[in-house]
């Protein structure tokens, strides 16, 4: 008895499937411009974190500067 043939088509993920159904209710203006809001997300949220950083390097900078020159 011979084994049946295995067929090795991916099941697309739920990005792909999501990107799928935005394809068929969004027009590519809508796309592009609900695309471009999230790019300007992740964007405000990384310049965020630079700020944290920043202002957390500043703030050690001066507890030392303070901590040399009682």
């Amino acid at each position: 008895m011979q084994a049946a043939p295995v067929r090795a088509t991916a099941i697309p993920s739920f990005t792909t499937a999501l990107r799928a159904v935005e394809s068929l209710l969004l027009s590519s203006g809508q796309r592009t411009a609900r695309r471009n809001a999230w790019t300007s997300v992740l964007e405000d949220r990384r310049r965020a974190k630079d700020r944290v950083e920043a202002q957390r390097v500043l703030d050690q900078s001066v507890s030392r500067s303070l901590s040399l020159h009682p």
